[in-house]
């Protein structure tokens, strides 16, 4: 019988999981909310503490000599970049008696195209009067520039006609000359080129004629260019609300600050590589997920706790109470991002195992979540760590510890031969969850399971390990109990060598 290679080959990790950033940016939410909701404030802020100066429109409608139905808006765009220039500018300013450069006078107003012939003019000033005087002034001037171009249009145009109508004329009276010189007693040979002439002379007439009528024409398209030319809708005053410059500002920020924010969690949840998948977990940690739980508040928990918390927390005490019972050696909780949630579990299942015997709790927390806790059972007696190796043996122990960043690995030992990681999604990066695992594995601690905490409520993914035996030290492995808690295994039960510890997804799978 022959395999396919191919078929137990492990599928490839891929480079981009969206799956795991739209998760990791959702779980990001008071990031981007707490961005827009600045980006809102600020933009609220900005149209109360400086609200738009005052401001003036005009229309002015322009009649173009070249306008076609079929213009694209090329004549319009030309008269609003005229518009912008030194020279309407300077005119406006002296007919308004200003000193303003008119450099300056440009950054003040702006003109629109609102079709093929209707241009808008905006301006702004430091009052509703000055706003619109100066909308006027430009207007006018605007208008007389225009006028005044198409004038000179015209004239250079008619002038043009006229001039070659003129050296028609001069070669008319050639031709006319060439014809009366011949007498009518002509050579019959030359009648040929007198009928070339008699043509001659009939065009030339009828072109002359047509630049005529041209030069006329041209000449007669000036006053309607003057007339047409003209201001519609005279300046006025544009009324400022701010309420709804407020409003306008107030959603722009929000957009802004919204997209901003979903940036940066996007980018950062790249950057960091914080795994937040179950899947992630049991593969980077090399131990299935064998529990959840949302976070512990920092408050203590009232009548506002769901009843479904209450019952998957009972349920995981009894769980874990009942791993507890089934070993020979001590179980411990290792934290890593919930030192308050894992404090508050190991307290729930000693407060199980306390109805058949005395339990110590080994708090070996860098801080003092256990020593501050006011709900101890009776039966439960909390110590230090650095007292774990005075404990007696007789009382049922449960080891609390962390392996954040800093951990001293050789002391993990001390408080529990088997461990149950409690692990807050997205709080470790892969490479530390890595470090975690082979430290775990080089301190021949096996891993009973995950439990997550603060999981995304819409991850659907597995997080149970088919293989995991062969990437770390868990369920039914015991290895030998410790004696006297000196950390040496017994001598009539050989060492479980170290487990190997994938260092990559792709190979743990």
């Amino acid at each position: 019988m022959t395999t396919n290679p191919s078929a137990d080959a492990p599928a490839p990790t891929p480079l981009f999981d969206l799956h795991s950033l739209v998760v990791s940016v959702r779980r990001r939410r008071r990031l981007w909310c707490s961005l827009a909701l600045l980006g809102l404030l600020i933009g609220a802020a900005l149209a109360v503490l400086m609200p738009p100066p005052p401001s003036a429109a005009t229309k002015v409608l322009v009649v173009h000599q070249e306008d076609q139905p079929n213009d694209t808006g090329t004549l319009i765009r030309t008269d609003v970049e005229i518009l912008g220039t030194t020279r309407i500018a300077g005119r406006a300013l002296a007919a308004l008696k200003s000193a303003e450069k008119p450099e300056d006078f440009l950054q003040d107003y702006r003109g629109t195209g609102l079709t093929n012939n209707l241009l808008q003019i905006d301006v702004t000033a430091k009052s509703d009067a000055d706003a619109v005087a100066r909308a006027k002034a430009l207007a006018d001037a605007f208008v007389a520039d225009h006028v005044r171009r198409m004038q000179t249009a015209a004239k250079a145009e008619a002038k043009a006609l006229r001039e070659q109508r003129d050296r028609m004329r001069d070669e008319l009276k050639e031709v006319n000359a060439s014809i009366g010189d011949r007498s009518p007693e002509t050579d019959p040979q030359d009648s040929a080129s007198i009928e070339s002439l008699f043509s001659r002379r009939a065009e030339l007439t009828s072109r002359i004629a047509d630049y005529d009528q041209r030069a006329e024409e041209a000449q007669m398209g000036t006053p309607k260019i003057i007339a047409g030319t003209q201001i519609v809708d005279a300046p006025r005053a544009v009324p400022q609300s701010l309420p709804k410059s407020a409003a306008t500002k107030a959603a722009i920020g929000l957009v802004l600050g919204l997209v901003l924010g979903l940036a940066l969690a996007a980018v950062t949840s790249v950057v960091a590589d914080r795994p937040v998948l179950r899947r992630e977990m049991a593969a980077n940690l090399g131990a299935s997920v064998i529990a959840e739980l949302p976070r512990v508040p920092r408050r203590p928990a009232g009548r506002w706790q769901l009843k479904r918390t209450r019952v998957a927390r009972e349920r995981l005490a009894a769980s874990l109470a009942r791993t507890a019972r089934g070993s020979r050696e001590p179980v411990s909780l290792l934290e890593l991002g919930c030192a308050r949630t894992t404090s508050a579990i190991a307290l729930d299942v000693a407060g199980v195992l306390a109805a058949e015997g005395p339990v110590i709790v080994i708090d070996g927390l860098p801080g003092s979540e256990l020593a501050d806790s006011r709900r101890v059972p009776g039966d439960v007696t909390v110590v230090g760590g650095e007292r774990a190796a005075t404990v007696s043996h007789q009382a049922r122990r449960i080891g609390v510890g962390s392996v954040a960043p800093g951990t001293a690995w050789t002391d993990l030992q001390y408080l529990g031969s088997r461990t149950v990681l409690v692990v807050r999604a997205g709080h470790g990066s892969t490479a530390w969850l890595h470090t975690v695992a082979r430290q775990l594995a080089d301190q021949r601690i096996p891993v009973v399971g995950v439990v997550l905490i603060d999981p995304d409520p819409r991850d659907r993914t597995d997080g149970t390990l088919w293989d995991g035996l062969h990437t770390a030290l868990r369920g039914p492995h015991e290895r030998p109990p410790r004696q006297n808690g000196t950390g040496q295994p017994r001598s009539e039960r050989p060492s479980v060598p170290a487990a190997r510890v994938p260092y990559s997804d792709q190979e743990a799978r």
